[in-house]
């Protein structure tokens, strides 16, 4: 497979580059995307899709995968091909371009509430390839309402495979899940959880057990196991491992 650093950003068609003093205020988005990493302690790039590459990567080790920032964002998008196996860089090629070509039938008002958010695997030092979750919210548009810089974070992904493709929107209650075989967005009607069921959940994330769960929310196990059982029903899930990866994917934590 011969996936050239250009094929990431078909369909996109961007024919009036920013200029250099559109540029220049770009330096702020740096500096917040350097604390923002900094903060959180996690992998945080931003995608310069006119430039089609990397305007910043933080130094959080995971996605670097062994490599050094500054590189990484001089190999741009040939960092994928370096670091992604076959199967998994076909597959983001297709997310990017079934992506693109939702954004474009967006209107430019709602393009900057949208949320990609995909895994795939990455090969680290050691030879292991280790899957992650990367979520892209596009973060400033050009002056023609295409994507121009886009915010992305990749984290350890709580799923089994590559995939679970879902773009989510601000303010909208709706899911949309890619069918990467038929190249179609599904539309799903988002499921929204209690302030009692996040916290349960939030608290699950963090390795928590019902006991401790109720210690901390000052509630009965039982109340705790209740709110479980409505938390599976609404994700339609099995067990909390299956439902902390559920919610990560549709943004609700």
């Amino acid at each position: 497979m011969n996936i050239a650093a250009a094929d990431f950003f078909r369909p996109l068609k961007l024919t009036s580059p920013p200029t250099n003093s559109d540029y220049q205020m770009v330096d702020c988005y740096l500096q917040a995307a350097d604390a923002f990493a900094r903060t959180i302690r996690q992998s945080v790039f931003i995608i310069d899709f006119h430039q089609k590459g990397f305007l910043y990567v933080s130094d959080d080790p995971l996605f670097l995968c062994g490599e050094k920032s500054r590189n990484v964002r001089k190999m741009g998008f040939d960092f994928y091909k370096k670091q992604v196996p076959a199967s998994d860089l076909w597959m983001i090629q297709q997310i990017n371009e079934a992506s693109y070509d939702f954004y474009i039938k967006q209107s430019p008002d709602v393009r900057l509430n949208n949320t990609l958010s995909f895994d795939y695997h990455l090969k680290q030092p050691t030879g292991r390839l280790v899957l992650v979750n990367q979520k892209v919210t596009p973060l400033v548009l050009d002056r023609y309402n295409n994507i121009w810089l886009a915010l992305c974070l990749v984290t350890h992904s709580p799923n089994k495979g590559a995939g679970n493709i879902c773009i989510t929107q601000k303010g909208n209650n709706k899911t949309f899940v890619l069918d990467l075989s038929a190249k179609e967005w599904v539309t799903y009607k988002r499921v929204k959880l209690t302030g009692q069921e996040l916290s349960i959940i939030t608290l699950a994330t963090r390795g928590f057990k019902i006991d401790q769960i109720a210690l901390e929310l000052h509630i009965s196990e039982a109340t705790v196991k209740f709110h479980k059982g409505n938390i599976f029903k609404k994700l339609q899930v099995k067990n909390m491992a299956e439902a902390i990866s559920s919610a990560i994917n549709m943004n609700l934590i």
